[in-house]
């Protein structure tokens, strides 16, 4: 992406702002209610039509701010409120239908009030089911009952009556309860843990401010048009300011709220997080206690998110432990304990790393060299002050691949799973290193313009036998190298679709856009450009179609952009003008035959069949028994089916077999069953070059 873009932007920005904007945020005064009613601050017109300004006039897509889209925001807007339609009634969504064609008069004027008088009601609704589910406690639940609890209502009816709500409710804390009950827990313990927990979620909702809600009505309309268009408070913003500089201390992960649960949003490359290999994205923090053992779990669930964070930080050195639910787990899972010492990561923790894998391929030994790229980085500080070895991703790569061939490797490769993106300049300027010059992406500017990146360098560093793992996380800077790679036939791509990311962002400081004012205004982050393959296709929704697929538990759950309904569409543009480096596709239908029979004998894609089809299988209940007998039984089988399949890893791997209750000790998994295929694969086509 050109600066010189960005620079433009800015400039008429502040050009259209600077004259037209005069801060009236001392004319509208906010409505008078009791302690938990909340109204619009008086500064919030102004910054609402500033907001709706830039978008409308700078964003990518071209949109008109009509009945239809209004009635896109008024849905979006309850989802972000009720997500599971828990609190509301059908009555109350009846009196908020006259806003539904009106969201777009109600926001081009400034009138906010609305979307306050919504809230303030939610809030009225939680408040009541907290109260509720307190006196649901006072008395055990009687767990011999055959009746259901139904756990996934995002689609479901709202309900008519309160004696509807009530019944949904108790079924709800009587879930909890057994969830507690099943953990071994007692009937004193399980109503204390849940009245913690009902307080921790009434302490959240009670504790947000008329700024919280006005980012969350501005999120409902930009997110309406692109999923990555944003707008962030300026306490958010700030937050986000400080993350950013902090984020690479602590566990390495970036979290955030969801349905009163804390999720992991992104798993920081190169942090003791990403290290265990025992968390993932998606998964859901449930428990967090202090030091190696013996500190008592603090239960999360409901707590506001800020608290979360202040429990999980802490110094250097220090142990954390967490109590998970896997993103891929149902109902009936047991939270998975893990511990992780905190640490402050370094960009060398973060930076490329190799290993050769040795393996035996139609009985020939073969060396693969793997590298694994977590991010696409560059130390920008350090190259714009000159160093001449300023670290990159490039650079590092370009050391590793020296090594790998010094050390005879048949084969390299690419490692990008979980690889969500970063330096566009390094995608760019790595694909370099496989191919001897021509483009490498394309970027559509928001004005119709095209600019085309190219390799930088006309030598090849590497010109053997090549493949690109990626997955579903695997997206933008990474889609554009395993992108390229493809369509230059330079490489296989194995593994999963990725995720489709083929948009480009820019922060706007809204504070550089108006007269001085001693108010304080937020950050818009808005989409501006796309991504375009030099094939024309745009990465977007698509992502990157791998040459051979390797099944997946993503599938499941419809990770990806093309899940987003505001994502922007594929389209194709004109192809650019570039000389394939190979073609690979002859090759393509017996590399899958091969593939495809050496899997058949593999347990662990036996293995991970059977977690697909088990995550579908939990996925696709709506349901679950309140009956305690049928919940023990579903969750000892579920249990023993895993024990019984750890012992078998560990037998195939010479490993002690574990007993009973026992947790193992050692890492029965270290190696790694997708990446060991991806090396055979490069076996298979060096076999079939040379043959």
């Amino acid at each position: 992406m050109k600066k010189s873009f960005y620079a433009l932007l800015l400039f008429l920005l502040i050009a259209l702002f600077s004259s037209n904007y005069v801060s009236t945020r001392n004319v509208f005064a906010g409505t008078p209610g009791d302690s938990l009613s909340l109204a619009p601050d008086r500064m919030f017109q102004e910054e609402d039509q500033l907001i709706q300004a830039i978008i409308s006039r700078y964003h990518y897509k071209k949109f008109v701010f009509n009945d239809s889209l209004s009635s896109v925001v008024f849905d979006r807007y309850l989802k972000d409120l009720d997500y599971n339609r828990s609190y509301f009634y059908q009555g109350d969504i009846d009196k908020f239908e006259k806003y539904r064609n009106k969201v777009d008069d109600l926001l081009q004027e400034g009138d906010l009030t609305p979307f306050y008088t919504m809230y303030n009601l939610f809030r009225k609704r939680i408040n009541e089911r907290l109260d509720y589910s307190d006196l649901l406690l006072k008395k055990e639940f009687d767990y011999t009952k055959d009746e259901s609890y139904e756990w996934k209502r995002d689609s479901s009816a709202w309900f008519k009556d309160t004696n509807e709500m009530n019944d949904y409710w108790r079924k709800k804390v009587k879930n909890d309860a057994l969830n507690l009950k099943l953990d071994g827990k007692d009937w004193k313990s399980i109503s204390e843990t849940l009245t913690k927990r009902y307080e921790n979620i009434r302490k959240a909702i009670n504790q947000n401010n008329s700024e919280d809600i006005f980012q969350t009505i501005m999120n409902s309309y930009t997110e309406s048009i692109d999923p990555h268009t944003n707008y962030m408070s300026p306490i958010t913003s700030d937050n986000f300011k400080i993350d950013m500089s902090r984020s690479l201390e602590g566990i390495g992960a970036q979290l955030q709220s969801e349905d009163d649960y804390t999720k992991i949003a992104e798993i920081i490359p190169g942090g003791p997080a990403f290290k265990s290999k025992l968390i993932n994205k998606g998964d859901k923090i449930v428990g967090v206690a202090q030091g190696a053992e013996g500190g008592e779990f603090v239960d999360v669930i409901g707590m506001r998110l800020t608290d979360v964070v202040q429990l999980i930080r802490g110094p250097k050195g220090t142990t954390v432990r967490l109590q998970i639910l896997e993103a891929n787990s149902g109902t009936n899972a047991k939270p998975k304990e893990i511990k992780l010492v905190r640490d402050k990561i370094t960009l060398e923790e973060q930076s490329a790393k190799k290993e050769i894998l040795e393996i035996k391929n139609d009985n020939k030994n073969y060396k693969i060299g793997v590298i694994t790229i977590p991010a696409f980085y560059v130390d920008f500080d350090a190259e714009s002050k000159g160093v001449k070895d300023f670290k990159s991703t490039t650079r590092d790569v370009k050391k590793l691949l020296s090594e790998l061939k010094e050390a005879k490797v048949d084969g390299i490769v690419i490692d990008l799973r979980n690889n969500g993106g970063g330096s566009l300049q390094e995608a760019v300027q790595l694909t370099g290193l496989f191919i001897k010059d021509g483009p490498v992406v394309q970027v559509r500017n928001a004005d119709g313009t095209i600019d085309e990146d190219d390799d930088p360098d006309p030598s090849i560093y590497y010109s053997g036998p090549l493949a690109v793992l990626v997955n579903k996380f695997s997206a933008s800077a990474s889609e554009i190298f395993s992108g390229a790679i493809q369509d230059y036939g330079r490489g296989l791509i194995l593994g999963d679709q990725t995720y489709g990311k083929g948009t480009v962002q820019n922060m706007i400081d809204l504070n550089k856009l108006v007269r001085s004012t001693s108010e304080k205004y937020g950050q818009v982050k808005i989409t501006i450009a796309k991504y375009y393959r030099i094939t024309g296709g745009s990465t977007q929704m698509r992502g990157v179609i791998p040459d051979i697929k390797f099944p997946s538990v993503t599938d499941v759950y419809g990770y990806g952009e093309s899940t987003e309904p505001s994502a922007l569409p594929w389209d194709q543009i004109k192809t650019s003008k570039f000389t394939p480096a190979g073609n690979l596709s002859p090759f393509i239908p017996k590399l899958k035959e091969l593939h495809e029979e050496r899997v058949k004998s593999n347990p662990e894609f036996d293995y991970l069949k059977e977690d697909i089809e088990e995550s579908k299988e939990m996925n696709d209940k709506k349901y679950v028994s309140l009956n305690e007998e049928v919940r023990k039984k579903e969750k000892d089988d579920l249990e023993e089916k895993r024990f019984l399949r750890e012992n078998e890893r560990r037998k195939l791997k010479g490993l002690k077999l574990l007993q009973k209750g026992e947790t193992a000790k050692e890492e029965s998994d270290k190696n790694d069953p997708l990446l060991d295929e991806s090396a055979h694969v490069v076996a298979d086509l060096l076999r079939l070059e040379i043959g």
